[in-house]
């Protein structure tokens, strides 16, 4: 379907910034912008501790989400960014309290910095958008919410919620689903025990591991990533067609301060879901492609494609700021890698026929969390319509001593119908 409208929003009633835009909605799906505990009326971090904290996060989202006519129990994905990671049990006191009746999948990791001083946490959304955007119709499709036995169970978090064309998977741990506990080994064994759990995740809702559009991969050691890589390749790509075809899902790699239960690494992805959410009629919902493209003017990987397309989104892998024509971080500091960053983004766009302006979603890692007004000089001049939704955090190290990492969720409004 093309001609889709991208909707921008703002309400005064949760804080503002002029890199972002709170919420953009697009087709089936609205982003949240990550929402930091600021107090709407004074601009200021809330006074007291990380649940009054966490509480001010979950109603920024909560004054977003209701200002464009939803609600909390339209929330499909949180992710929650902590300082601290042994915060979570407070902040998770405080989280179940806004989701009484439904829980959201979920990822949790803790990151070196955050945007604003005295800040312990940050979080960000996606929503269910079913009134869609645009010349879409509205359509009252049903979000559905599954759990199996077969992966670990947690108390806060679902394992897949479905809606529309995606499934959105909750952050897998490197947990036995029979003891609850970590695997024995180090990280090889943790990350086999990672994609084992999605891969039952995947099985219990009839979808095969080659449906998965974007993962991300969250590490407590860089230096451990060609260790996960070996493991990762054993499940990518998975089946005859997929490895005919040489299909990867789009990645983004994230260094982090901690994990839950002090794992060395967690995985969560984002799945295609080709047959959709009731009360689609077939014809609409049949017959999608996932469509995979590379160009070479920007960097490329043997272990992710550059954007992944299906149904109506655009799934960009993380990018450093590497010339493509070298394969090395470009000359410059934190402002000539952001637009390197941004160039490569703007690149592979560019190279499915698209426009900067198309972009919905963007998430930034940063070396050093005071550079982020020198990149946003820079970002600025990427977009001339409305921003998108933003997430910011500031992590330890990057790949290749990068001081910036960014990847991009993009609408793409023609969708992905089989081949004529």
């Amino acid at each position: 379907m093309s001609g889709i409208i991208k909707l921008s929003r703002n309400t005064a009633t949760a804080p503002y910034d002029l890199a972002a835009t709170q919420t953009v909605a697009f087709s089936h799906y609205n982003n949240i912008s990550a929402q930091l505990p600021i107090d709407v009326k004074s601009g200021k971090i809330v006074v007291g501790g990380i649940k009054e904290q966490a509480t001010q996060c979950l109603k920024n989202i909560k004054a977003i989400v209701e200002s464009i006519d939803h609600a909390m129990h339209d929330v499909v994905k949180i992710n929650v960014y902590l300082k601290n990671i042994c915060d979570l049990d407070s902040v998770d006191d405080v989280y179940a309290t806004f989701f009484p009746h439904y829980l959201p999948t979920r990822t949790v990791i803790s990151v070196a910095a955050l945007p604003m001083n005295g800040a312990l946490i940050q979080m960000d959304a996606v929503i269910s958008n079913g009134e869609g955007s645009g010349t879409q119709a509205p359509c009252d499709l049903v979000k559905i919410v599954r759990n199996t036995v077969n992966a670990p169970n947690s108390h806060i978090s679902t394992h897949t919620v479905a809606f529309s064309h995606y499934n959105h998977i909750s952050a897998q741990l490197p947990l036995d689903p029979k003891t609850g506990n970590i695997v024995v080994g180090g990280v090889k064994e943790q990350t086999r025990q990672c994609l084992k759990n999605i891969k039952s995740i995947l099985e219990a809702i009839d979808v095969p591991v080659d449906d998965i559009v974007k993962i991300n991969i969250y590490i407590e050691n860089l230096a451990d990533i060609d260790a996960i890589n070996e493991v990762y390749s054993c499940y990518f790509p998975d089946s005859g067609i997929a490895r005919t075809l040489g299909y990867m899902p789009a990645r983004s790699v994230i260094a982090v301060e901690g994990l839950p239960m002090g794992a060395l690494v967690q995985i969560d992805a984002t799945v295609s879901h080709g047959d959709g959410t009731p009360p689609q009629a077939v014809e609409d919902r049949h017959g999608l492609v996932i469509r995979a493209h590379n160009t070479d003017n920007a960097p490329q990987t043997a272990l992710s494609s550059q954007t992944v397309a299906f149904s109506h989104y655009n799934n960009i892998s993380g990018q450093l700021p590497l010339n493509s024509m070298t394969g090395q971080i470009v000359d410059g500091g934190v402002n000539e890698q952001a637009r390197q960053c941004l160039a490569n983004i703007k690149a592979i766009v560019e190279s499915v026929n698209h426009v900067m302006d198309d972009i919905v979603k963007v998430n930034i890692q940063l070396k050093n969390i005071e550079d982020l007004d020198a990149v946003n000089d820079v970002y600025m001049t990427f977009f001339n319509e409305q921003l998108p939704a933003r997430t910011v955090i500031g992590v330890s190290t990057i790949a290749m001593s990068a001081l910036v990492q960014m990847d991009a969720i993009v609408s793409n409004g023609e969708g992905t119908p089989p081949v004529v």
